[in-house]
């Protein structure tokens, strides 16, 4: 596995590798409404239009296996981690891992004392695993669905 810096040119199988994963991995968790309500397919041409802005400002890598992207993740210059995805079809290879893991490294080359994460009900046990504490169990409103996460964070150093 390669972990990279996100380039523009990762764009649509990033926005793609989302919409699968989410469609796929957290049924286990959550409704159909509300995963269409979370990655609705209709408004794919909309995230890649917002995503194509907010990746490069925030500190985004990538994962890569024989040049495929296989998950990426981002986080702001404040330590919010704002994405973690792993393609639905190399779950549990330690790649979300190796990306948070990057992650919390520069968030120490920083100077960050702490990160935070909203985690989905599927990704609340890896984020407790890696030392991320509860802080509030929440509600989010997406197109009038309502989905629950957990907002968590981690002191890193």
């Amino acid at each position: 596995m390669n972990i990279r810096a996100y380039r523009e040119s990762d764009l649509s199988q990033i926005v793609s590798l989302f919409y699968e994963t989410v469609h796929s991995v957290n049924k286990q968790d959550y409704s159909q409404e509300q995963l269409d309500a979370w990655a609705p397919k209709e408004e794919e041409a909309l995230k890649l239009n917002t995503w194509r802005a907010s990746l490069p400002q925030n500190i985004t890598y990538v994962a890569e296996i024989d040049n495929i992207i296989v998950g990426f993740s981002d986080m702001t210059a404040e330590g919010h981690l704002d994405r973690l995805y792993v393609h639905k079809d190399y779950q549990g290879l330690g790649i979300a891992s190796a990306l948070v893991s990057k992650l919390e490294l520069k968030a120490k080359e920083l100077g960050l004392y702490e990160m935070d994460a909203e985690a989905s009900i599927t990704a609340n046990p890896f984020f407790e695993r890696r030392g991320y504490q509860l802080i509030a169990k929440q509600s989010v409103e997406r197109k009038g669905v309502l989905l629950v996460n957990y907002r968590m964070s981690k002191k890193i150093m």
